[in-house]
């Protein structure tokens, strides 16, 4: 029997938010508890630390240059087969709630062609930022047509997700898209919007060791930040409990992560686009059919690997274009040859390119951000993640580390032909 498959959602969520990646507070003891029954990825990345580049990965499992969403405010391709349209072509009920960010429609309705192929429910806003506040806003339904909602978004949101849960038919397995915007930052405000309470509720965090030593307005801000974290929990506790209700819980499957992480502005000017851990790493649970038993799985995955899995889920074979793999693959044991490395690629406050290995990583940039790539980069950033985990030495000009540098520098240039057509020239730092 195919499983209901239930992908949610966070933006910008760090992955060390949660206790099982180590936080201390109790902000996603539901989170844990998926953890603890179901699968937890250790090293999970996205492929591009921007919204809608990550999203149109997501969505199609390609990187962001080959569908051409390398940055935000570009729309979909409407000739890209989406995970929507697999699954509805094997019988499944797809549906989307909440943040889309891949028609630049902004504050406006996303019509049905830009929609990614949700044809049987729709719920959202482009930019759910710009039509909500973390109190009180407004989506927009298939027809188009305002739907207002007056109290904290998340738990809003979350009324809707469980509406349709309740009163959708039966006849067909489900797979709902739930894409929450926090605990990113609400862009008019300029600032984190906890629940009431947050700021006071929150305030003893444990720094992270990558915001300690730095400046940016981490200070001010975390604790709403971990607010957020808390909520979405909380409302993805109030989403089994209502499964389990329905008879659902044990033949649905739960995908969980972000689309990238936060630095508070340590790293440049606002809170991503950057090669740093705290940009680019995430959190990924995975809990239900076909991913039982607590375990943890220490190889290097990335968003990329959600399309094949989603649709390994639902029975469907992976499409040969999709460069990402199943990571049941990795929970079988049987794999063989998984990447060791993971290629990011970063817009907007350059035109970048990284990898991460399991020590290393390293990464190239020119400073013009308008250009989806280049053939020309100069190196940026070397780290040893090993000795240096929170990336606070920057190795890119030490002498004693240039085999290293050119190591990674053929395997960066190995990724980016493969993937981008052609083998750029990678020079020493500035």
């Amino acid at each position: 029997m195919q499983p209901n498959i239930l992908f949610i959602f966070s933006d910008q969520q760090r992955w060390d938010t949660l206790g099982c990646y180590g936080q201390k507070l109790p902000i996603t003891p539901n989170l844990d508890h998926m953890a603890k029954e179901g699968v937890r990825f250790e090293f999970a990345f996205t492929t591009q630390p921007v919204c809608g580049p990550a999203r149109a990965c997501v969505q199609t499992g390609k990187y962001p240059t080959e569908t051409g969403n390398y940055r935000n405010g570009i729309p979909l391709p409407t000739g890209e087969l989406t995970i929507a349209d697999y699954l509805r072509k094997v019988g499944y009920e797809v549906g989307y709630i909440g943040k889309w960010h891949l028609a630049a429609t902004g504050d406006k309705p996303v019509p049905p062609h830009l929609r990614g192929g949700y044809k049987d429910y729709w719920l959202a806003a482009d930019a759910l930022e710009h039509t909500s506040h973390g109190y009180d806003g407004h989506m927009f339904d298939a027809e188009m047509k305002q739907v207002d909602f007056q109290g904290y978004r998340v738990d809003c949101q979350t009324d809707f997700v469980l509406e349709y849960l309740r009163s959708r038919k039966r006849e067909k397995p489900f797979f709902l898209f739930v894409s929450y915007l926090e605990p990113h930052h609400q862009n008019d405000h300029n600032h984190f919007e906890g629940p009431t309470g947050s700021k006071e509720r929150f305030k003893d965090y444990e720094v992270p060791g990558d915001l300690r030593n730095l400046d940016g307005d981490w200070e001010d801000e975390f604790p709403d930040y971990l607010g957020c974290c808390w909520s979405i929990d909380q409302n993805v506790g109030r989403i089994i409990t209502e499964l389990n209700k329905l008879g659902l819980a044990d033949n649905t499957l739960i995908i969980y992560t972000s689309d990238h992480g936060c630095h508070f502005r340590t790293r440049n000017g606002e809170y991503k686009r950057s090669c740093h851990e705290s940009s680019i790493r995430i959190p990924m649970i995975a809990y239900g059919p076909g991913f039982r038993g607590g375990r943890v799985v220490s190889e290097l995955v990335s968003l990329l690997d959600i399309a094949p899995t989603i649709l390994a889920a639902a029975g469907v074979e992976k499409p040969s274009y999709m460069r990402g793999r199943p990571l049941q693959d990795l929970v079988s044991g049987k794999v063989q040859n998984w990447p060791q490395e993971v290629f990011v690629q970063i817009s907007e406050s350059q035109t970048g390119r990284a990898v991460r290995t399991k020590r290393w990583k390293y990464s190239v940039s020119i400073p013009d951000a308008s250009k989806p790539a280049s053939e020309v980069y100069h190196e940026e950033f070397l780290y040893d993640l090993q000795e240096d985990p929170y990336e606070l030495t920057n190795l890119v000009k030490d002498p004693s580390y240039a085999t290293v540098r050119k190591e990674l520098a053929d395997i960066l240039r190995h990724k980016i032909k493969e993937v981008e057509g052609t083998a750029p020239t990678i020079l020493p730092a500035v």
